[in-house]
């Protein structure tokens, strides 16, 4: 029976995608003989926040995440990105496949908080597989079994590729989803003040918060 090891080797973004993505290098080693005919893989991306140090900045732009420093003792947990599947095609020994991972810039998702609060350096990321290998057996039949559950590959996502993914698809802006019926009420407000964008409308309501705070 096969036996699956795991690898990520690098990392890049998918140029001109309809959505931004990020697309891993991975290879699939059998260290066994056998004739592998496919592989339908599952892959779990865990981001991993514990495995990597944070200054001041970094700690103040995630406190929306984790809290107060004080308290990253408690909060500071490892978080579930994506979950993902691809197929993998037939190979002898050794294979390479690309592993893509859409991206969202959605600031209601904790990931994106989390990417988006850090300036610099690298995210600890543990890709966890499963799935069904499908090989040749030494009579030349097609067997099929399980991908064990503790095939794990770990990889340091640098930061920068994902800042510079998310400013070519976003340039200058960011979106942030909302309840419709909140959405409702700052649409009545933008038209009640004759604003012409949303960003003149929202920068009117922080002048008015930011003039109550200084008085």
């Amino acid at each position: 029976m096969p036996d699956l090891s795991f690898k990520i080797e690098g990392v890049q973004a998918v140029p001109y995608a309809v959505s931004p993505q990020l697309s891993f290098d991975l290879r699939v080693t059998n260290s066994g003989p056998e004739r592998v005919h496919t592989v339908a893989l599952r892959c779990q991306i865990q981001i991993e926040a514990a495995r990597r140090r944070y200054d001041s900045k970094d700690q103040e732009r995630l406190q929306d995440l984790f809290g107060e420093p004080h308290r990253w003792g408690q909060t500071l947990r490892t978080m579930l990105w994506t979950q993902v599947s691809i197929v993998v095609p037939g190979f002898t020994g050794e294979a390479h496949a690309e592993l893509p991972v859409p991206c969202t810039f959605d600031f209601n998702v904790a990931a994106v908080k989390y990417f988006n609060g850090l300036q610099d350096g690298e995210i600890p990321l543990c890709f966890q597989f499963s799935g069904t290998v499908f090989y040749e057996s030494p009579t030349g039949g097609l067997q099929v079994a399980p991908i064990s559950w503790d095939k794990e590959a770990q990889f340091r996502l640098p930061i920068k590729p994902w800042k510079e993914m998310m400013d070519l698809y976003y340039p200058n802006s960011a979106w942030l989803c909302l309840r419709r019926d909140v959405f409702e009420r700052l649409h009545q407000h933008k038209i009640h003040m004759g604003a012409p964008t949303w960003e003149e409308m929202l920068e009117s309501l922080l002048a008015g918060v930011e003039e109550k705070v200084g008085a």
